[in-house]
């Protein structure tokens, strides 16, 4: 901001000691634009005042404009002074411009009225500038020029308006895509919490049984000893990923344990049944999934279904389910219209598929072709057990 303020107080010395020096200029040497008769010592005397002026001209524009206008008229009815084109009328010029470009408020009318009255005392006092051509010049130089001025401003506020809006627009998505991750990451510890309590109990349940057979078989208690160590450490690392997790309310929900894969077939029919053509593919080897990466799965293609229902408008989707060496894929693919209002909805569809994939070291990824469908891709990374 200041290297911008210094660049702009430079330019305006630069232009008032330009102004200056062509006006004296125009007196002594003398230049031909140089008309009337007047004492050569005021009219430079005013001339060097004037351009002294206009370095304030953005600083006070308003007054910058009053005394460059005003000072030659009050002059002119004192002495007479001799009438110039680049040390009386250009520094009119940019006072006019100047005022309409920055003034606050009101200024830019006070200066035009200014300006006005003015040329009307030229108009009517000094008969030099009294020919139909320069009165048609003059005045149309101070049209032009505060015009020019009042439409730079126009357009500089109507920038900043639109920079505001853009601002506050962005502040507001920011706003409510946090409220969106803290209501989608609650959700997914909630459910998390409901795999864990789950597996605890099956725990309890195994140490019941391998206590009771521990002495008649210790080969039953010797399997119920591995299902829980197997299950505790699925356990133990499900809890490590809610430690991180906000929740806003101490509803612990129901012991079941939570949707997977296993499930996917009901989801399909339920989505049948609501007037889509489902069709699921799984490929490659099924095996058996941790339960968290089991549940953000189907969490996964169930919100992806429900984004089509929703907003695609689509007749047709198609469910993949690929299972990898090192990770599962899952791929739905509509024939709907494309992302739509999809991605400027206020739900948390993809929000929510994001922060469920990331949670285990995964992406989401989407694309759309031009009105032919859309597909959410997701990647899970997990070793098989």
């Amino acid at each position: 901001m200041a290297d911008r303020a210094t660049v702009s107080r430079l330019f305006d010395g630069t232009l008032a000691v330009l102004i200056g020096a062509l006006g004296v200029a125009e007196i002594w040497v003398p230049f031909v634009s140089a008309a009337g008769e007047g004492s050569r010592e005021v009219t430079t005397a005013l001339v060097v005042l004037d351009s002294l002026a206009l370095t304030f001209r953005r600083r006070w524009p308003l007054a910058t404009a009053l005394f460059v206008l005003f000072s030659w008229p009050v002059v002119f009815t004192i002495t007479p002074l001799l009438v110039l084109f680049w040390g009386q009328f250009v520094p009119m010029i940019v006072a006019i411009f100047s005022v309409a470009r920055y003034g606050r408020g009101r200024e830019p009318w006070y200066g035009a009225l200014a300006a006005a009255g003015t040329l009307l005392f030229f108009d009517l006092r000094v008969g030099v500038l009294q020919q139909p051509s320069e009165i048609v010049f003059h005045w149309t130089g101070f049209v032009l020029a505060w015009s020019l001025g009042w439409a730079l401003r126009r357009m500089e506020r109507r920038a900043k308006d639109s920079m505001q809006r853009a601002i506050e627009a962005e502040v507001g998505y920011a706003g409510r895509t946090a409220m969106a991750i803290g209501q989608e990451r609650a959700r997914i510890a909630r459910e998390l919490h409901d795999v864990v309590a789950h597996a605890i109990s099956v725990m309890v349940v195994q140490a019941g049984a391998a206590e009771q057979v521990l002495d008649d078989d210790p080969e039953i208690a010797r399997t119920a000893l591995k299902t829980i160590r197997s299950t505790g450490t699925g356990a133990l690392a499900e809890m490590r990923r809610m430690v991180t997790m906000l929740r806003e309310d101490d509803h612990v929900g129901e012991l079941a344990p939570q949707p997977g894969v296993a499930a996917l077939p009901t989801l399909v029919e339920e989505a049948r049944a609501g007037g889509l053509d489902v069709q699921l593919q799984i490929e490659g080897d099924q095996w058996s999934l941790p339960a968290g990466v089991d549940l953000a799965t189907y969490r996964i293609i169930q919100e992806a279904l429900t984004n089509v229902r929703r907003h695609a408008a689509a007749s047709h989707v198609g469910v993949r389910l690929r299972y990898g060496e090192q990770n599962v894929e899952v791929e739905v693919r509509d024939d709907g219209r494309g992302a739509g209002d999809l991605t400027t909805s206020s739900g948390q569809g993809l929000i929510g598929m994001r922060e469920r994939a990331a949670l285990y070291g995964g992406r989401v990824e989407t694309a759309s072709g031009t009105g032919a469908g859309f597909t959410v891709t997701a990647i899970l990374p997990v070793a098989p057990e």
